[in-house]
């Protein structure tokens, strides 16, 4: 695995990203492609549903044991490295009850815990609870983000709560949040939507427009449908956490690159440098990428869907110029040339109802 950026780098990134950005000129997409590689650990579980019975102190507990396994798994798996971020199901931190007063945990009572977690696994943590805040009645469903050295980030405040059928009341009382904020971590961007969120497009498309590159989805439901149809729309990835069937990670090549379908912890490390190419008579699966870079490139191909996603392993080339090198066009520019030649040969674009 490459080694963790370290703060000249991240500088750097950051500046490249913000000069493409700000500079209009260069698409987000394209700064993706010509970054070097960024190799990332992700970590999620299936905590199981008799979970959210147990008292805050046995949840601290528990999100102290469940980073811990997932830390210990990342390292097995990817010797030299370790946890870089680490995802927990909807409201993993509250008291059980059965209103919002008496879920709500106040952030002092949970912060030291969970920033001392942060710091002795050494990765980013999305912490979900339910907040009392500020006034008597101000109760938030929340997921905090801390850095690797216990630092609270920002907080994200679900602004797509639920209300039940037959019912005016949201969530027990919770007051939806107001924005969608995107948080810089020194591996990439990270944008947090909550559960029923899914069913709202508004944030995944706020969190595209402002660079994220990463989604965490702290959820109660493990639908696939949703977060499977932002990731490929938006091109990142959307990784899940929740308490039944199953919690992945979502590509942006549209496929669940990776799940757990039990009571348990997964780590996946994934690049987010990267580029996905449709079928390509050339590109023979991926094979040409292996032929011509070895274990200098990394992909998952997916023959049931003509398309795969490729990364570079070597940290002085990014994808992009492996893909110059086979002259092997990314799928949306492929999609842009093919629909010129459509419209060149009817004498212009189809009309439209």
């Amino acid at each position: 695995m490459t080694p963790r950026l370290t703060r000249p780098k991240l500088i750097c990134l950051t500046l490249f990203s913000a000069a493409c950005l700000s500079a209009g000129t260069v698409p987000v997409d394209t700064a993706r492609r010509e970054g070097l590689p960024r190799k990332v650990v992700v970590g999620t579980v299936v905590i199981g549903p008799e979970f959210f019975a147990r008292p805050l102190s046995e949840r601290v507990a528990q999100l102290e044991a469940t980073v811990a396994d997932m830390d210990g798994k990342a390292r097995r798996a990817y010797p030299g490295s370790g946890l870089d971020l680490a995802i927990l199901p909807e409201a993993f931190l509250e008291n059980p009850g059965d209103t919002v007063a008496a879920q709500a945990v106040r952030l002092e009572d949970i912060e030291p815990a969970a920033s001392a977690c942060a710091v002795r696994h050494g990765c980013y943590l999305v912490v979900p609870a339910i907040l009392h805040e500020r006034g008597p009645d101000r109760y938030s469903n929340t997921a905090i983000l801390y850095d690797r050295k216990g630092a609270r980030v920002g907080i994200y405040r679900k602004v797509h709560p639920v209300a039940p059928q037959g019912s005016d009341v949201i969530e027990t009382g919770t007051t939806p949040g107001s924005s969608f904020p995107v948080f810089d971590c020194d591996f990439g961007r990270i944008g947090i939507q909550i559960c029923f969120d899914m069913l709202y497009p508004d944030g995944w498309e706020a969190l595209a427009r402002q660079g994220a590159e990463i989604v965490a989805l702290p959820s109660a439901s493990p639908q696939t449908s949703y977060p499977l149809a932002y990731a490929m729309q938006h091109r990142y990835y959307v990784v899940s956490a929740v308490p039944r069937d199953h919690a992945a990670v979502y590509s942006p090549a549209g496929v669940i690159e990776q799940e757990v379908t039990r009571p348990s912890t997964m780590v996946d490390r994934i690049d987010l440098s990267y580029a996905v190419i449709h079928w390509e008579a050339t590109l023979l699966e991926g094979e040409a990428f292996r032929r011509a870079f070895g274990e200098r490139a990394g992909f998952h191909y997916y023959h049931d869907q003509d398309t795969g996603i490729f990364w570079s392993n070597d940290p002085a080339m990014p994808i992009a110029k492996m893909l110059r090198q086979l002259d092997l066009p990314e799928v949306a520019a492929s999609v842009e040339r093919i629909r010129v030649l459509q419209d060149r040969a009817r004498g212009g674009p189809p009309s439209s109802p």
